[in-house]
């Protein structure tokens, strides 16, 4: 490994000032990253996947801390060639793509075992999880930061003022753990919120089966109208509440935020049988 200048003196020399439209918020604390790193253990068998490295403040510490191999998405150009820099200081060990993640499948890009380690942008984070849920078992796990709201609502239960359609997708889909908090004043610039880390690994099977496309309508209009009562909100499904509920064994009157992942299941497969039904 050759030398390599400090973070700040990269950031200065690739004009790397964060920006607001990308959601940046550089994370530079090197015993911070180290313990991310730490977190995604074990790191030197298989492939790590991470998204918006930014400077590479996280990158380096998941390489220090032994990643045997790094993929790096970076849609900043900026980003990107300073990251080459890393890249030339561990030969072999990183590879750098050029693109959004959300227009990138992960697991297409290395072979299995792998896992996501990622400092999220907080404006595209809900989308990329949502997405990487529904392959979840491409996954030995993901280790990825949010915003502390946002990790609060994927381990939210029933009857939470968190709980909400993440809740159900998330843990139907996988076992979430929240790890630790990040005050905003470890980052550059401060963001107005706390982050936590989260790791996401495959259950060993879902709740209660059913598919996940209706799952994601059933809770999508469950909680599109959270304070209404289940008789009234699932109507926008196109089929007879009445008829769902009554099939699952669920109170007409009870209303989204109080019922299990298991509950849901049951009424996506219930809607799906509908559905079929015409």
């Amino acid at each position: 490994m050759s030398q390599l200048p400090p973070l700040g003196e990269l950031i200065r020399r690739h004009k790397l000032s964060a920006r607001k439209g990308l959601g940046q918020h550089f994370l530079l604390d090197g015993n911070l990253t180290a313990r991310i790193a730490r977190a995604a253990a074990p790191l030197d068998r298989g492939a790590i996947i991470e998204i918006g490295p930014g400077p590479g403040g996280l990158t380096r510490a998941l390489l220090l801390e032994g990643a045997t191999h790094i993929t790096a998405i970076e849609r900043d150009p900026r980003a990107v060639a300073a990251l080459r820099d890393l890249a030339e200081a561990y030969p072999g060990r990183l590879t750098i793509i050029e693109g959004d993640a959300l227009t990138i499948d992960p697991a297409s890009l290395t072979e299995a075992p792998r896992k996501i380690v990622a400092n999220l942008p907080y404006n595209v984070a809900t989308p990329l999880l949502l997405s990487w849920l529904a392959n979840i078992d491409a996954y030995e796990a993901l280790i990825l930061m949010f915003q502390k709201e946002v990790a609060q609502r994927i381990v939210a239960p029933p009857g939470s003022e968190h709980y909400g359609r993440l809740s159900v997708i998330a843990q139907w889909s996988a076992e979430a753990t929240l790890l630790f908090d990040i005050s905003p004043k470890a980052f550059t610039p401060p963001p107005k919120v706390t982050s936590t880390l989260v790791r996401l690994t495959p259950g060993a099977a879902p709740p209660e089966p059913c598919r996940r496309e209706d799952l994601e309508r059933v809770t999508a209009a469950a909680f599109g109208q959270r304070r209404k009562m289940l008789r009234q909100s699932l109507k926008t499904l196109g089929v007879d509440p009445a008829m769902l509920l009554a099939a699952t064994g669920i109170d007409p009157t009870e209303r989204a935020e109080n019922l299990t992942v298991a509950q849901f299941a049951s009424l996506a497969r219930e809607f799906s049988r509908a559905s079929a039904a015409g």
